[in-house]
């Protein structure tokens, strides 16, 4: 615990945060305060798949995050009209605007799921739940998404033989 603890030191000396080992708190207390600042590194004990567990999370949180650049720049490559061989015909002009702004906003909301998920996520291992499972609006912003990819698809195929 020792080696971690100035590891974190070191890694966080230019933020000056001080990290925050959960065991100082009594149990009796209940959790620790929810006011903690966001960047400050909360130390667990690794009972049994603690570490295991917050690394699956930052994995998951840092897929979302992938998800949310791709279909930025999906959003920016529509909205710009990208073609490799040949001019955009009128009608994907007039739909790529529509198009690249909904994808900009299901990127967003890729990025605000991770984040919400992510940080709920350590706020249950905080309170020491025994288990912790994504919520129904992730469920939701994921479908959402996954729609939007394949009406989009269906969309610029058929766009796309429309011209030829």
């Amino acid at each position: 615990m020792a080696t971690t603890t100035t590891f974190l030191a070191k890694a966080t000396a230019p933020f000056k945060l001080r990290p925050v080992d959960i065991t100082e708190f009594d149990n009796t207390e209940g959790p620790p305060p929810s006011r903690l600042p966001i960047l400050t590194p909360l130390l667990f004990p690794n009972i049994s798949s603690d570490a295991r567990d917050h690394c699956a999370n930052e994995r998951t949180f840092l897929s979302w995050l992938r998800l949310s650049i791709y279909m930025s720049v999906v959003s920016i490559a529509i909205i710009i009209s990208f073609h490799l061989k040949n001019q955009p015909t009128a009608i994907e002009k007039k739909i790529a605007m529509p198009v690249g702004l909904c994808f900009w906003v299901l990127s967003l909301a890729c990025l605000m799921s991770g984040a919400a998920n992510y940080v709920g996520t350590v706020r249950k291992y905080r309170e020491r739940r025994a288990l912790v499972q994504s919520g129904w609006k992730t469920q939701v912003v994921f479908t959402v998404v996954a729609t939007a990819i394949v009406a989009a698809c269906v969309l610029l195929l058929t766009t796309n033989a429309q011209s030829q």
